[in-house]
């Protein structure tokens, strides 16, 4: 019991002591709290002070600032409006300077109008003058002559008219005589003729073939040793062979197709074979000399059985095929006489003629043109003598003589076949040529035509084996459409190449139209 009043004792004691010291802190606190707001008070009214000094400061060096800038604005206003007022005033000078020169220019003109003005007063008087000195003088004239205007014109035109035309008869008749004598025609038939059975190098296309070499090393493997490989060749063959320096290919010129082809085949396989030396060549002309015989007869034959003709001798046959290498104006021989063929037996179906016949004789009318140019004749006599050396009858005999009409056709038969060895001939892009020299000579064509006087237009038809020509009736007569027609005609001739024939037509109309109202 003691314990426990000593221990609250102690605690009220811890107590008392403990409210006594709370109160004693709390007035030092309050003490020390005073003296550090006062202090504040005072720090913060300095603050206050300073910083009243200092906006004052700013304040009057910001007026200052402005007041200088907008001094500045003020003086670069000023200078751009007095370099404007400047300009200004440039420009109504230009423009018052103009106006006074515009004045002037003004004055000029008008000056120069009444100028012109008089002076036109002057000529027209002068033209009235004239006028009337030209009155006097055909006035004179016309008492001296006898003759009015009209009537001198009309009878200086009747002078001239008459003289022309009698220098232009005897212009025709001079060129008529001329062309009798020289037989112009007749020798350009002989000389095609001649030129189609010898082949001759009327064209590269006809008498050049190219081989194509698989490098430029083969030229000298082909050339060999000395050029003994390419002597070889060329004395077999018959056919020059050219090695220039056109790059990978040798050139093989001749006038024998047939041998042509022969060297074309042994040059191309002693290439693939790779062994080129002379008997190696002399084997392989042997070779492919057989292989184009054998191709000829396989051609023959199939031109027979293509066009239905059979009981044909073996060696016609051989002839027959000898045209697949044979061309004429860029047409193939053969080709031409199948399509002869079929023609002449089309027609002679239509005409109730002997169609067998008509295809025979079609097939073997050019039959001439395989035979080389040793034998004397023209193909057609040649073709005739070999159609009746292999026991052809004369009516096939007659068509061949006729096809071209070296003589008169006296049967349907023949007729059928000149008939339709022309078509076949003529038909667009039958003999082939090349694209550009077609157009060249179409050209020439019109341009040889146009070169005359009084021609309108002119058109060249046909592929270009007809030229119609319109001239102007005023200035071209009825009679000097003979005329132009002739010179047409001559300078064609004369300028251009061409196969067959070329019509010329003139054509003159004059129409005269009127209106009933």
């Amino acid at each position: 019991m003691t314990g426990i009043i000593i221990a609250s004792v102690g605690a009220i004691l811890c107590v008392i002591v403990g409210v006594a010291m709370f109160f004693v802190g709390s007035n030092h606190r309050k003490k020390i709290a005073e003296a550090t707001v006062g202090s504040a008070e005072d720090q913060a009214k300095k603050i206050i002070k300073d910083a009243e000094k200092a906006a004052e400061g700013k304040k009057r060096e910001v007026l200052l600032e402005a007041k200088e800038e907008n001094h500045k604005l003020k003086q670069e206003v000023d200078k751009e409006i007095k370099e404007r007022r400047t300009e200004i005033q440039r420009q109504e000078r230009r423009i018052q300077q103009k106006e006074e020169n515009l004045d002037k220019k003004v004055d000029s003109l008008e000056k120069k109008e009444e100028q012109i003005a008089e002076k036109n007063r002057v000529l027209d008087a002068k033209i009235a003058e004239a006028d009337d000195i030209k009155a006097k003088q055909t006035a004179l004239l016309e008492k001296i002559s006898g003759y009015t205007a009209e009537e001198a014109r009309q009878e200086l035109l009747r002078s001239i008219e008459s003289e022309a035309k009698h220098e232009a008869a005897m212009l025709i008749k001079d060129i008529e005589d001329k062309a009798k004598e020289e037989a112009e025609t007749k020798a350009r038939e002989i000389i095609g003729g001649a030129i189609q059975r010898c082949a001759a190098d009327h064209s590269a296309e006809t008498t050049v073939s190219v081989v194509a070499l698989p490098n430029d090393e083969m030229k000298g493997r082909i050339i060999g040793r000395e050029g003994r490989n390419i002597r070889t060749l060329e004395t077999l063959t018959g056919i020059d062979f050219i090695i220039d320096d056109t790059p990978e290919a040798v050139i093989l010129s001749g006038f024998d197709p047939v041998r042509r082809e022969v060297a074309r085949l042994t040059l191309e396989k002693l290439i693939v074979d790779g062994r080129i030396h002379p008997a190696r060549i002399e084997e392989t002309v042997e070779r492919c000399r057989k292989d184009v015989e054998n191709i000829i007869k396989q051609e023959g034959e199939h031109a027979t059985f293509e066009t239905g003709v059979h009981g044909i001798h073996p060696e016609l046959i051989k002839l027959l095929g000898r045209l697949k290498y044979r061309t004429s104006y860029g047409q193939n021989v053969l080709k031409h006489s199948i399509e002869v063929a079929h023609l002449a037996g089309i027609m002679a179906g239509e005409l109730g003629a002997d169609i067998t016949l008509a295809k025979r004789a079609g097939l073997l009318h050019d039959i001439g043109k395989a035979i080389d140019h040793e034998m004397e004749g023209s193909h057609i006599t040649i073709g005739a003598d070999m159609a009746r050396k292999y026991k052809e009858s004369e009516a096939v005999i007659h068509a061949i003589m006729a096809h071209h009409g070296d003589v008169q056709a006296n049967t349907m038969v023949a007729v059928l076949v000149q008939a339709a060895d022309a078509i076949s001939a003529a038909r667009p892009g039958a003999r082939r040529e090349n694209l550009e020299t077609y157009i060249k000579r179409l050209q020439k064509l019109e341009e040889i035509a146009n070169s005359f006087n009084g021609v309108e237009k002119s058109f060249a038809i046909q592929a270009g084996r007809e030229v119609r020509i319109m001239v102007k009736p005023d200035d071209v007569s009825d009679e000097n459409t003979v005329i132009i027609a002739r010179d047409v005609c001559k300078m064609i001739e004369s300028e251009m190449e061409y196969p067959g024939q070329i019509k010329v037509n003139v054509i003159r109309e004059l129409r005269a139209t009127d209106y009933a109202k």
